[in-house]
């Protein structure tokens, strides 16, 4: 069986890794020739736009999926027409929208924060004064790990925050108190048959996920169960075949959905070693028709990405039960360069194996 991914970054670099050992191969399409996954399988380096090379990357290809969500569809679609490609298309779509993402959701009855589309600075203020301040402005498309989006605070952010973004089309959301941000990793199969993960608590810091923690520590059973069963109508709707991860914020003893990502998702990574069956074995059992892997927890979970800069490896991979991946990139502010897992059977053990690794990485206080 070979696989096509369109894109090269670390998820599709997991992805393959994880199918190696099912004795499945891979080519990958990006158009960066220097993409991480050139490291360890092929790679067709070519603009989305160049259908010869798309052509060439499907030649002798089973099934193709996608690493991120931004790929153009204009490239999935040209895809579609020539292969079976997962998750669907209208999933893509969606997700690629952050207005028809809310109303998706709100059509199946998950509750959302406020939201209203903004294609001129009097959409802008109509809808600020309507949802109320604060409350933050994204673009509708593109956004990712905090890019795109402004907090209006008061009146006077208003014609600022629309000169900034207000080239694009624009939704203006409440801004939510949340208690603690949670996502919900699903994967569903093409008979339907559908297998989650337990809700995962995480820690964002300038809209970059900084902190994985599984089972979530702090969301009750009825919670948990809530969010599955979100995560399971969307999947439903969608007639969706692969991972699907929902991102929400609990807020009193309820949850509002945020967004969702239509592909294997950075909170689930603690999944490789700390649950039966990975996300991403998962993903692949799903696209290729095969039955899916039991979910169920090895223990009690946590994984903080590495950013930025890579730390010491002989101090994390000292920490006891610590499992490091770097993904082959070069340092860059911000960036995402690796992350590590940490397993522990008692929440004693994993207080105190964080405590360490915190340290070894360089963090803040618990990471976050």
């Amino acid at each position: 069986m070979r696989v096509g991914i369109l894109g090269g970054g670390q998820l599709g670099r997991m992805i393959a890794l994880a199918g190696y050992q099912l004795g499945v191969e891979f080519r990958f399409f990006d158009p960066n020739s220097g993409a991480p996954v050139g490291q360890i399988g092929q790679l067709v380096a070519a603009d989305y736009g160049d259908t010869k090379a798309l052509e060439g990357f499907l030649d002798g290809v089973d099934v193709v999926t996608y690493e991120f969500e931004s790929i153009p569809l204009a490239a999935a679609r040209f895809v579609a027409e020539r292969a079976r490609i997962f998750p669907p298309l209208e999933a893509l779509e969606t997700a690629q929208d952050r207005l028809l993402e809310k109303q998706l959701f709100r059509s199946l009855e998950i509750p959302t924060p406020e939201f209203a589309p903004v294609d001129s600075l009097e959409d802008l203020r109509a809808a600020a004064s309507r949802i109320g301040l604060p409350a933050v402005l994204k673009t509708r498309r593109l956004g990712y790990d905090g890019k795109g989006q402004i907090v209006l605070s008061d009146e006077s952010s208003v014609r600022p925050a629309w000169d900034s973004l207000g080239s694009v089309p624009l939704i203006l959301e409440a801004f939510v108190p949340f208690q603690h941000e949670v996502s919900v990793i699903g994967v569903r199969g093409p008979d339907g048959g559908e297998v989650f993960y337990p809700p995962i608590q995480n820690v964002h810091r300038e809209g970059v996920l900084r902190k994985s923690t599984a089972p979530a520590p702090s969301v009750t059973p009825e919670i948990a169960a809530l969010a599955i069963e979100y995560c399971r109508r969307i999947m439903d709707r969608l007639g969706y075949v692969g991972v699907l991860a929902l991102e929400l914020f609990a807020v009193d003893g309820s949850l509002l959905a945020n967004e969702m990502a239509p592909r294997v998702h950075n909170s689930g990574h603690w999944t490789i070693e700390g649950a039966e069956t990975s996300q991403f074995e998962n993903h692949l059992r799903a696209v290729l028709g095969l039955p899916l892997g039991v979910t169920t927890s090895r223990g009690r979970s946590v994984m903080f990405n590495i950013l930025g800069h890579i730390p010491p490896v002989d101090r994390v991979v000292a920490v006891e039960g610590a499992h490091l991946h770097l993904y082959g990139k070069s340092p860059g502010a911000k960036r995402k360069l690796g992350h590590v897992t940490l397993v522990a059977q008692t929440a004693g053990g994993l207080e105190r194996g964080s405590a360490d690794l915190v340290a070894a990485l360089g963090l803040g206080r618990q990471g976050d």
